[in-house]
């Protein structure tokens, strides 16, 4: 019984489809989803990536442009001394063009922590909060999926 109801639900989820907004996301009108990421609680953290893994599943490739800001507690999960098993997965979302995982240098400068501290691959912005601020005003998406 168990077994024909994971078949179905799998059949379900397999051909669902997002039903896009116009106009639709593609290459050159892709859409823009910020993250803003002020808490190191793995679980939160863990939530975000597998929200990530699976929005990025429902969209045509380049489609989705992704910016996620650490600042705050949260600078702490992309700190090279953080969970491995996560900034292993944050390093896998690293190898797609349009994802951008950026940290606000103003928690740096306040907890003592140099760029050599974090993962490679990282972006840095002045002032995390400021950063998202302004990405709203160019029309992204603040959506935080915790």
């Amino acid at each position: 019984m168990k077994k024909i109801l994971l078949i179905l639900l799998m059949g379900v989820f397999a051909f669902g489809a997002i039903n896009f907004a116009k106009p639709t996301p593609a290459f050159d009108n892709p859409r823009k989803w910020l993250i803003r990421v002020n808490s190191s609680e793995t679980e939160k953290v863990n939530h975000i990536l597998n929200a990530m893994n699976n929005v990025l599943k429902g969209y045509p490739d380049e489609a989705l442009n992704i910016e996620v800001i650490f600042y705050a507690n949260g600078t702490r999960a992309v700190r090279k001394d953080y969970n491995k098993k996560i900034l292993t997965r944050i390093k896998s979302l690293m190898v797609y063009d349009n994802i951008k995982f950026l940290v606000c240098k103003n928690t740096m400068d306040t907890m003592g922590w140099k760029k050599k501290d974090f993962i490679s691959g990282v972006g840095y912005v002045q002032i995390g909060i400021a950063e998202a601020i302004e990405r709203v005003a160019e029309g992204w998406i603040d959506v935080s999926p915790y």
